[in-house]
């Protein structure tokens, strides 16, 4: 870290620890230090103050790791929740820290990318990006044509005030479709079929941009290739 100011969010996220949104969330919550004193929303740090969040030191890992992630069910993407019996940087053990890079909620399965590496978080997180993911998607009964391309021309979820984009939908089965979305909503797919009275009884991730879940097994994690990094910043448009 240069001997220049920057803001703690950053800095907070440079460390892997979350992103700067979330940075933001636990400066408030009061559980960050900056020098034994709480930290103050806004504020700057050149890195060589002694800064703590929950009471660990936080500091620049000098080596920025992704990894693919297999979620299982059951296991909720937060860094801190007492109500949760399993956590995901509780699930994997890795020798450097890594937290998630966008969300997969705890009904849901699949591939989740993982990294300590606060820039990628963050281009990972901005929807306007448009960032392809792709899911496999069961339901309690059978789609009709017009249902499906309802859904494909986006529609409006109430409950949120907003409309969806248009997206791919491949029907692979009576009641199992695939969906490519480029919007990061909570809950955005069993909403979307739940406006065509559908529900969601299995739902999983495939592909994150060009990383693909091929090869893993729930619980299971590895390392990205060199050519999946490339391909993943520059999409990002860090490189």
């Amino acid at each position: 870290m240069e001997d220049r100011e920057i803001r703690l969010n950053k800095y907070l996220a440079d460390c892997g620890i979350c992103s700067r949104r979330d940075a933001d969330k636990l400066i408030q919550q009061g559980v960050v230090q900056v020098d034994g004193k709480p930290a103050r929303t806004g504020m700057k740090v050149t890195g060589q103050e002694e800064i703590r969040v929950r009471g660990k030191k936080a500091a620049v890992q000098d080596r920025k790791v992704v990894l693919a992630y297999y979620k299982p069910t059951g296991v909720v993407c937060t860094e801190r929740d007492v109500h949760a019996e399993k956590i995901v940087t509780d699930e994997i053990k890795y020798p450097v820290r890594v937290t998630y890079a966008g969300r997969l909620d705890k009904d849901s399965e699949g591939l989740l990318l993982m990294t300590n590496d606060g820039s990628l978080i963050d281009a990972m997180m901005r929807g306007a990006n448009g960032h392809e993911k792709e899911y496999i998607v069961k339901t309690s009964r059978e789609w009709t044509k017009e249902a499906l391309d309802h859904m494909r021309q986006g529609v409006w979820l109430e409950e949120l005030q907003v409309a969806t984009r248009p997206c791919s939908i491949e029907q692979i089965g009576p009641r199992t479709i695939r969906m490519v979305l480029t919007q990061g909503i909570n809950r955005q797919i069993r909403r979307m079929c739940s406006t065509e009275d559908h529900k969601v009884i299995a739902l999983k991730r495939t592909r994150v941009i060009n990383i693909s879940l091929d090869g893993l097994r729930p619980g299971e994690y590895r390392e990205l290739s060199q050519e999946e990094l490339q391909g993943l910043y520059k999409h990002c448009g860090i490189i």
